[in-house]
């Protein structure tokens, strides 16, 4: 925990203080920021208060007094439901304006931890609680040079790998080149998480290998119950993700599509001229923004990708957000680029990582383009490759 750091965030934001909260690791926002054992006994609630100025103050049950030993501050203690109330009324006398894991009306549900009733609670102590949800992404979605080398290095590893993974494809399809002329979606997930391990790479769930009307399945897995056979005229979509195998390394997570054995159709380069162009629109404007010094949110990133692809008409086949944080978790606390799923009113932060992935679903396939960008003060980039065509396989 960086106290300097947060208490001049909280100033800056023109709030008295940083209130959290836990009861069984509901939390797990503060124990990440706070530093604390995410695995350790919790069996009582606790409360740290981090004020703009001065010392901060723990609240805690005498039965697990020391849980909050390991941060600086004063320490009171409470048994009775009673003496937890009186204890709270103390703790925040001097303060009025305070941040919690809250969002008003669970807009950004991502940090909408606290429970109802102590909000509740505390607004009967007269307290304004304002949403953390800035504060969070500011210290959580925030990059070092060395998270951020570690996403340049999984960027070049999975760009590599699945540039491999299309000539495999081909290779695998057709008996005349050598190949066994079968392949499945499953076959060839199994090919990818293979060639990531041997880059040192790991990753969650996936990846992603679906063809024609499966790939309008936006987070359809295949399995080797449920998979289907690739074949020569598919439409074959592939969205993969992975991190280096060390601590606090950032994820790379793009998608691609092509055709196997055969020219894209008219209605197929009609739905990826539509994609690219809404994905390009939306790099443009963040690259504006940060090149200007002008903020931007995740909404309005969102809104780039979104007006795009309803212009095009293809509106009611874009159900989802146009973009996610990236972090340490493939999505990550920062802002998302959003304004159909939320509001996502959080900023855009320099030296943050997200994606820009708009889609389109159709019932004979699903179409999406997916790459990286990170930021700094100054200037936005995509970090890897950006497909411009189909790729023929």
């Amino acid at each position: 925990m960086n106290l300097e750091a947060i208490q001049a965030a909280l100033r800056d934001a023109g709030l008295d203080g940083w209130l959290f909260y836990d009861h069984h690791h509901r939390d797990p926002i503060a124990a990440h920021i706070l530093g604390l054992d995410e695995k350790a006994h919790i069996t009582r609630r606790w409360y740290y208060f981090i004020p703009a100025a001065g010392e901060p103050r723990k609240l805690v049950h005498r039965i697990e007094q020391g849980r909050l030993d390991a941060l600086p501050g004063i320490k009171a203690q409470y048994s009775s439901w009673q003496a937890l109330a009186a204890g709270l009324q103390t703790m925040l006398a001097d303060a009025q304006r305070l941040a919690m894991q809250y969002s008003p009306n669970n807009e950004i549900m991502y940090v909408s931890m606290v429970d109802a009733g102590t909000i509740d609670f505390l607004r009967g102590l007269g307290k304004e609680i304002v949403s953390s949800a800035d504060l969070v992404s500011q210290f959580e979605a925030v990059l070092t040079g060395e998270q951020k080398a570690s996403h340049a290095a999984a960027q070049r590893a999975i760009d590599a790998l699945l540039a491999e993974g299309w000539r495999e494809m081909a290779w695998r399809l057709r008996p005349a080149s050598g190949g066994a002329g079968q392949l499945t979606e499953f076959d060839h997930v199994q090919w990818l998480r293979e060639a990531m391990r041997r880059e040192g790479l790991v990753w969650e769930n996936g990846p992603n290998v679906s063809v024609n009307a499966n790939s309008s399945d936006s987070h359809y897995e295949p399995t080797v119950e449920h998979s289907t056979p690739i074949r020569e005229g598919d439409f074959v979509l592939i969205d993969i993700w992975g991190r280096l195998d060390k601590p606090g390394s950032v994820y790379y997570d793009i998608t691609w599509t092509g055709v196997v054995g055969r020219q894209p159709t008219e209605r197929e380069q009609q739905v990826f001229q539509v994609i690219t162009g809404a994905r390009d629109a939306t790099i443009a404007a963040i690259e504006s923004a940060f090149a200007t010094g002008r903020p931007i949110c995740g909404y309005e990133a969102d809104d780039a990708a979104r007006n795009a692809i309803r212009a095009a008409g293809f509106g009611e086949f874009f159900p989802h957000r146009t973009g996610h944080n990236i972090c340490n978790e493939l999505h990550g606390p920062g802002a998302h680029l959003d304004n159909l799923e939320t509001h996502d009113q959080r900023r855009i932060l320099p030296n943050t990582c997200f994606s820009v992935e708009p889609g389109i679903y159709l019932p004979e396939f699903g179409l999406r383009s997916e790459i990286n960008m990170l930021t700094e003060p100054t200037r936005a980039w995509v970090t890897g490759r950006i497909q411009r065509e189909l790729v023929s396989i």
